[in-house]
């Protein structure tokens, strides 16, 4: 019998093979989740999903549905001084290490403001590029030959790792999501219209500060799978238009996927959360081949995108986190609803449709993965 690896069965999964199972990824729980499940039974200082997969009598270890990240440092250097400039009315005004500054509560410090830890709401006062010389200054943080942005012993490192057994992933910053960061969603939007060649100029660099990055470091070390990190859509429509990405994004995301396919990367995974259907489209023509979260609060229906684009894309996701917060009968109709015909056509990884909020409780949570590790195989 020939034993299938995790990496392969990933592999197989995404890109509408055979896999033995479909690896097993319910969700990420956020920091708050986490601190809810404590009171209802999670060992402290245990993983929350290896917990609840020993619970279940699941190796963890085997499911597949973890991907290793490989380091490929495409941030700002030198980055911001983080800065606490005023402490008021329970709030701190902080400049973070984008250079933006940016309010929050105070029931939360400045490492929120680095990664999503946590679902924290936050107010954008200002940002770093309002101006071309802001841009002029902001492009020399990026050099594409600074050293400190791959490992300095790659090649050791794709010695050790191009012949493994667990899938392995670099996320980038899409186009969009990049000069969001510099210039704020409201002065982006506006800049499509009333500067085009400027927006032009800067997505243009970002293209290729990223496509040289990714062919020095993925010509050496073989990944699974990248990561175009790009939120590009509200509730119920995108943040840019069908046209303006075919017009400003798309080549951007044609020039890396033929970076990437020459690389021999096998799945080019698009991460937006908010309503997508107008934008898949656009993907599948730019060489994209899977994308998630699907959020069913933002009006995307999984199924329906299935029929409507058959194996042009892939998925992972999809699964209605409100559903599963209410547990029981109502969890269970979301879950038969949306994963058996999903995988009767391959190319899909159920999971909730985003990180796991911290009205799921410990309790339900179990019982959705239960249920998912039963129609993928794993009990």
């Amino acid at each position: 019998m020939t034993v299938i690896t995790e990496r392969e069965r990933y592999i197989k999964t995404l890109t509408f093979g055979n896999p033995d199972k479909i690896p097993l990824n319910p969700g990420g729980p956020r920091e708050s989740t986490i601190l809810r499940w404590r009171s209802e039974g999670l060992v402290e200082g245990m993983d929350p999903l290896r917990f609840i997969y020993e619970t279940l009598g699941i190796d963890r270890g085997a499911t597949g549905g973890d991907t290793h990240g490989f380091f490929l440092n495409t941030k700002m250097n030198p980055m911001f001084e983080e800065k606490v400039l005023k402490h008021e009315n329970d709030h701190y005004i902080v400049r973070d290490w984008m250079g933006a500054v940016v309010e929050i509560s105070d029931a939360f410090d400045v490492t929120y403001l680095r990664s999503a830890k946590d679902f924290v709401t936050r107010k954008w006062h200002k940002f770093p590029v309002e101006t071309r010389e802001d841009w002029e200054r902001m492009r020399t943080r990026y050099d594409a030959n600074d050293i400190s942005r791959m490992p300095e012993n790659l090649r050791e490192i794709a010695d050790q790792i191009n012949g493994r057994d667990f899938p392995l992933s670099v996320s980038i910053n899409g186009p969009f999501w990049q000069l969001r960061e510099w210039m704020g969603m409201e002065n982006l939007c506006v800049a499509f219209l009333d500067e085009p060649e400027f927006v032009g100029e800067m997505i243009e660099f970002w293209c290729g500060f990223v496509a040289r990055l990714l062919e020095k470091s993925l010509s050496v070390v073989r990944v699974d799978r990248v990561q175009i990190s790009e939120d590009m859509a509200y509730k119920a429509h995108s943040m840019i238009s069908p046209q303006l990405t075919r017009r400003f994004l798309q080549p951007v995301y044609e020039k890396w996927a033929a970076v990437l396919r020459a690389c021999k990367v096998p799945v080019i995974d698009m991460d937006s959360d908010g309503f997508v259907e107008d934008l898949i489209p656009v993907w599948i023509d730019s060489g994209i081949s899977a994308c998630n979260p699907i959020e069913a609060a933002a009006h995307n229906d999984i199924v329906k995108y299935r029929r409507m684009f058959g194996q042009s894309m892939a998925y992972s996701g999809g699964i209605d986190k409100r559903a599963i917060a209410a547990g029981g009968e109502t969890m269970k109709a979301e879950v038969m609803r949306v994963v058996p015909p999903l995988l009767a056509g391959g190319g899909f990884i159920p999971g909730c449709d985003h990180g796991v909020p911290p009205d799921i409780s410990l309790h339900n949570f179990m019982e959705y993965t239960e249920l998912l590790a039963h129609l993928t195989g794993w009990l």
